[in-house]
């Protein structure tokens, strides 16, 4: 497997069948807090690298092809799911426990996160009519600092 391929597919996780985005979502989960065992700095670093690759990625697979946003490329879900952790991240290590402590949080950044990426509001939707490899990763991107202020005002509510 090429590694744009296998970049943009997230190791073949892409194509699994029904709904590859819920299982790149998925994927990223695990992913995410095997790399927040490094601390928040590290994780938003590791955010911050999945645009470029994504995009490079997702360029290298579409290049030549009429449709610019494959359902095997999942890239875009790590990128947005990722986004939507930050705040679980940020908020474990202020607390001083350990992130999956925060487990509600991570199942709230999961539903918020395909619930933006599906329904497309707004600007999520504006990113997604670009019709390039940007606009695959910007669509998720959007969905995920929506997920994210979503999460963070959960996490507001439930500690009043």
């Amino acid at each position: 497997m090429k590694a744009a391929r296998l970049i943009a597919t997230v190791g073949g996780v892409g194509n699994l069948r029904p709904a590859p985005g819920t299982w790149g979502s998925l994927a990223a989960l695990p992913l995410g807090w095997l790399v927040m065992q490094g601390g928040p700095i590290l994780f938003t670093l590791a955010t911050l690298a999945v645009l470029p690759l994504g995009l490079w990625a997702t360029k290298g697979v579409t290049a030549g092809s009429g449709d610019h946003d494959p359902s095997e490329v999942v890239i875009d879900e790590v990128l947005g799911q990722w986004i939507a952790l930050l705040p679980l991240a940020w908020g474990a290590a202020n607390a001083g426990v350990p992130v999956e402590r925060l487990w509600p949080g991570w199942i709230a950044a999961f539903v918020l996160f395909r619930l933006f990426d599906i329904w497309k509001p707004g600007p999520v939707g504006w990113m997604d009519r670009r019709s390039d490899a940007l606009g695959v990763m910007l669509d998720d991107a959007v969905a995920g600092v929506l997920a994210a202020i979503g999460v963070v005002v959960l996490a507001a509510l439930a500690h009043l």
